[in-house]
């Protein structure tokens, strides 16, 4: 099976798994959940928590109104976005440059994490209460720390700095016990 297609069916089979309750409402800016109260914690349930660990990024969407669309405001332009990604990435492969078989941040081992994820005194204190409060595994741990030092390099700092870390907290919504109420 090809790279693309295995990834289609991953992306397929996540979106199956997260919709975030039985009726497919939850959440939503515009349409009431009809679900009863506490099915959509046990609908969420059903997915494991070390799978959801796996996963780096945990980014609740709701549909965008109408009124957002239409909007003439410009906003950031791809083109911008992809410069900064591609800038992000030489970052990346210069750092890894002399390590065999890895080239991005999420394939860091627990050693280079170490030496490469350095946080301040402060981001240790926000990551530990954030460890606290959401219950995170040690994986989850490593993950925040990966995806801190990718956010760094997006914004092309050579260190990982507190809204760097706190941005990467966020994105573990679905570690946050009763998220769905």
């Amino acid at each position: 099976m090809n790279l693309a297609l295995d990834v289609q069916l991953q992306i397929s089979f996540w979106k199956k798994a997260t919709q975030e309750c039985p009726c497919g409402f939850y959440n939503h800016p515009e349409k009431e959940c009809t679900c009863p109260p506490g099915a959509v914690q046990k609908y969420l349930n059903k997915i494991s928590g070390p799978l959801l660990d796996r996963i780096d990024l945990h980014v609740e969407v709701t549909p965008v109104p109408f009124s957002e669309l239409s909007k003439t405001e410009n906003s950031e332009a791809s083109a911008v976005i992809r410069e900064r990604v591609i800038a992000a990435r030489e970052i990346q492969e210069q750092r890894y440059k002399d390590v065999e078989g890895i080239y991005a941040n999420a394939q860091m081992s627990s050693k280079q994490l170490k030496e490469i994820c350095v946080i301040s005194q402060a981001g240790q204190t926000l990551l530990k209460a954030a460890m606290d409060k959401l219950n995170l595994s040690a994986r989850a741990y490593d993950r925040i720390l990966k995806v801190s030092r990718t956010i760094a390099d997006l914004a092309q700092s050579n260190d990982i700095k507190i809204e760097h870390l706190a941005e990467a907290i966020q994105y573990r919504s679905l570690d946050r016990e009763g998220w769905a109420g």
